[in-house]
């Protein structure tokens, strides 16, 4: 399934947004990680449709990746 372009865009914003809040990052940083990330690999091709779980969800991925040095 693929995601309206905008509102994968609007989606992207919300969880790097939470993602910097929760890791203590800047936006840039937390921007930089997450389009080299491999969740930002899964959601912008579709994969099981990851587009479509919470936000919160997806920072917490991002932050395991994160935390684990990916």
């Amino acid at each position: 399934m693929n995601a309206n372009p905008i509102l994968l865009q609007m989606k992207y914003a919300r969880v790097v947004s939470l993602f910097a809040e929760k890791e203590g990052l800047t936006l840039d940083k937390a921007l930089d990680f997450f389009y080299y990330s491999q969740l930002y690999q899964l959601v912008s091709r579709g994969v099981s449709d990851m587009h479509c779980v919470s936000d919160l969800y997806l920072v917490e991925h991002l932050a395991e990746e994160y935390e684990k040095g990916d």
